[in-house]
């Protein structure tokens, strides 16, 4: 039997020639200046990132990479747990000013007639297995229906029916401090990007909401669309000001009434009518 023998340095070259590509297309490094990414001395940012990001399409782990191959890396494991938990280093800034080139991209591509939406949803972020992470908390999961360790991710895309893009997110923690199993901690920057994150991790998700609707407010955008959880009469009013029409289901709630035809009405009666 004939053992055959799998080279994979043609296909990681290939993968980091591409990367590589995309970071310069793209000028990641200007992009990373104005989200206050500079360092001193050493490694160049950008250099730690692109070796970052191409683990991942490589399909490999830092912490095993740092602790098996160190030598498939150019920097050593305290400047990538520098780069990673630094609290001046602005990633939401990154990641908008990425994905708003990126679609400046795609609309000269498309069609000027094209519905273009922004779309909202919130996941659970499981971090069952952590101990020491800042904002820890005790989240409900509504799949299990059971109390875990971790965050919701909120997250907000952009989207043309074809394309998906993450533009905005924020990690949030519990705003009741007897579920936060790990305090913040208190020697951060009040000035940095990372202290703003804490403050925002323990803010009411729908205000929160509305915060991230501002820092996008520049993408082309006719529609948000968003699950019931978030469809609440005060919340829809706010987005409707920001000149997005929304699109989602409404709360069967005997407590929240809408205006149709001239009278005050709830879901379960308008749904009655129906019915009649």
């Amino acid at each position: 039997m004939n053992a055959v023998i799998t080279d994979n340095s043609n296909a990681e070259y290939a993968i980091s020639s591409k990367i590589n590509t995309f970071f310069a297309e793209f000028s990641i490094s200007k992009l990373l200046k104005k989200s206050n990414f500079y360092k001193e001395g050493g490694i160049q940012c950008v250099v730690v990132l692109e070796e970052i990001f191409g683990l991942v399409f490589s399909g490999k782990n830092l912490f095993r990479t740092l602790k098996m191959n160190p030598c498939d890396l150019s920097f050593k494991k305290n400047t990538a747990y520098r780069f990673l938990n630094s609290s001046t280093y602005n990633w939401s800034r990154l990641l908008l000013l990425l994905t708003t080139h990126i679609i400046e991209v795609i609309n000269r591509l498309t069609s000027e007639d094209r519905a273009t939406v922004l779309i909202v949803d919130d996941s659970l972020y499981d971090r069952s297995r952590s101990k020491k992470v800042e904002l820890l908390s005790r989240v409900f999961d509504h799949t299990s229906r059971k109390f875990i360790k971790g965050f919701k991710m909120l997250t907000i895309g952009w989207s043309d029916g074809t394309t998906f893009l993450p533009v905005a997110f924020s990690l949030l923690s519990s705003r009741q401090e007897k579920k936060i199993l790990c305090p913040a901690d208190t020697k951060v920057d009040k000035r940095s990007a990372g202290y703003k994150k804490r403050i925002e991790a323990t803010t009411k998700s729908t205000e929160t909401l509305l915060n991230l609707l501002n820092s996008v407010k520049g993408l082309p955008a006719k529609y948000l669309l968003f699950d019931s959880w978030f469809a609440f009469p005060k919340l829809i009013a706010e987005v409707v000001k920001r000149n997005l029409d929304v699109i989602c289901m409404l709360k069967r709630s005997s407590k929240i009434h809408y205006l149709y035809q001239g009278e005050w009405m709830n879901l379960n009666c308008y749904s009655s009518r129906l019915l009649c």
